[in-house]
């Protein structure tokens, strides 16, 4: 039997782990923390009996995973929530530019601007199913449906400043830079569109859902899937050396390229030593968890109704913001996401008293202390929340990478999603053909420095464990 090694038991680990041994190959994972899950992990204690995600809290990209789908999690206990409106970017005086589901419905609700919308996501969101087989793999290569990406594909070339131009309200402009702001990266640079467009249009396929009993889910669910395949997991383990490596025919890493080239040194191709060493760092978040009395009181209605909310302001003020971040700058009005999972999973709150999941984008490494810019941006838009938390808790930059060193300086999103490193990967140069190997036969990168990027869907797992599968079958 072949035998394989996956470090770090992330989304995309435990993916590729699952994976690899569901076609018949003996898999040891390990994982350095206390639990499996990296950025899917979620705890209890700020208040009795309430739930808070660590980091990755909606899935639109995961809910429709084909490796999910491919591995039945739902039969090992995972199960998708939504609440009754998707997002909300809020504004000044209580407007809002909200988010359904519905292309149609959502298009209703942006008034002149509805055309434009339904334009832009109707067709790509009717086909997602088919569209995801492109968009979540490697941006370069043969693609399996080149009209659906290529008309897909245009509008993501432009930055996100431009493409918000086409819409004619506030509302409308904001809730489109508040998706494109996902991407912790200028919104006036070619590519910034990518990632905005990907996750709306998932959204209008399946939502944005999260998992019902809190993002680890996810992990418990990938976790099952591996062990009843035969693969093991020991949790504890931290690999800092090649020495540290048991012995395997493939070997994966769930780790960002500066740890690989730390592990495995001289073993890795100078070209490769020297790319994964010089990997570029996104901006960082800074998290504030509260426990809020009565929920947040947004002015605008649909946002108490909305599992995610984006407090950034109008387009201009999200694209200063992250202007500002990417030049290591602290805005003073930060862009803020907030996550109200609650009403999508209410066993996830302590009676009236409810978890709200809420971080700024921050500058790389940032060290100083942003809990008031963010109390302040959100009660700007809902008014008397600070009245109304009972406690909260606070997660820098330094904290995010101290309990998942993939997110070093708070960059959650493991690595800087810009031209380069999008189209080119973590090596650059035509090893972007083939981004999910080392350059040492039978070792892979599987994590989110790899194509598709940052989110819970597991498929830079995928990818990597079907090289490895290949790798296997080649020799």
């Amino acid at each position: 039997m072949s035998t394989a090694l996956v470090v770090g038991g992330g989304p995309n680990g435990l993916a590729a782990a699952a994976l690899l041994a569901s076609e018949g190959v003996d898999v040891t994972l390990l994982e350095a923390a206390d639990e499996v899950g990296g950025g899917t992990r979620s705890w209890e204690g700020l208040v009795p009996g309430m739930l808070h995600d660590h980091c990755s809290a909606i899935h639109p990209m995961a809910v429709g995973s084909p490796v999910f789908e491919r591995l039945d999690l739902a039969s090992h206990g995972l199960s998708w929530r939504s609440a009754p409106v998707d997002c909300v970017h809020v504004l000044d005086g209580g407007r809002a530019g909200v988010l359904l589901t519905d292309v149609e419905e959502t298009a209703a609700g942006l008034g002149p601007d509805g055309g434009t919308w339904r334009r832009l996501f109707a067709g790509p969101a009717a086909r997602y199913d088919a569209l995801a087989e492109d968009i979540l793999g490697p941006l370069l290569g043969v693609p399996r449906h080149p009209l659906l990406l290529s008309r897909f594909g245009a509008p993501t070339l432009l930055p996100a400043t431009v493409l918000a131009r086409l819409f004619r309200t506030d509302e409308a402009r904001a809730l489109w830079a508040g998706a494109a702001a996902h991407a912790f990266t200028r919104l006036d640079r070619p590519l910034s569109s990518a990632i905005g467009l990907g996750i709306l249009t998932a959204g209008h396929r399946h939502g944005w859902a999260v998992a019902a009993g809190g993002s680890r889910s996810i992990a418990r669910a990938l976790t099952a899937s591996l062990t009843a395949h035969g693969g093991r997991v020991e949790t504890g383990v931290r690999v800092r050396s090649s020495a540290d490596l048991p012995p395997a025919d493939v070997t994966l890493f769930d780790l960002d390229p500066p740890q690989v080239a730390a592990i495995l040194g001289d073993r890795l191709p100078a070209r490769v030593a020297r790319a994964y060493r010089r990997f570029r760092r996104g901006p960082g978040a800074f998290k504030v968890d509260l426990a809020v009395e009565g929920g947040v009181p947004w002015t605008a209605d649909a946002a108490r109704r909305s599992g995610t909310v984006h407090a950034g302001g109008t387009v201009a003020e999200v694209a200063a913001a992250e202007r500002d971040v990417v030049r290591g700058r602290m805005p003073q009005r930060p862009f803020v996401l907030v996550g109200q999972q609650y009403l999508a999973d209410p066993q996830r709150s302590a009676g009236d008293v409810h978890p709200v999941w809420a971080y700024a984008h921050v500058p790389h490494g940032y060290d100083g202390d942003a809990t008031d810019a963010v109390l302040a941006q959100l009660e700007r838009f809902a008014p008397g929340l600070r009245e109304r938390v009972v406690a909260l808790r606070v997660t820098r930059p330094a904290d995010f990478a101290a309990w998942n060193p993939n997110f070093a300086g708070g960059d959650i999103l493991t690595g800087r999603k810009d031209v380069r490193q999008l189209l080119l990967g973590a090596r650059g140069g035509l090893a972007a053909l083939a981004p999910y190997d080392v350059g040492v036969p039978g070792m892979f990168l599987c994590s989110a420095a790899t194509p598709p990027g940052p989110g819970a869907h597991g498929m830079c797992g995928s990818h990597a464990a079907q090289r490895a599968l290949r790798h296997l079958r080649s020799r």
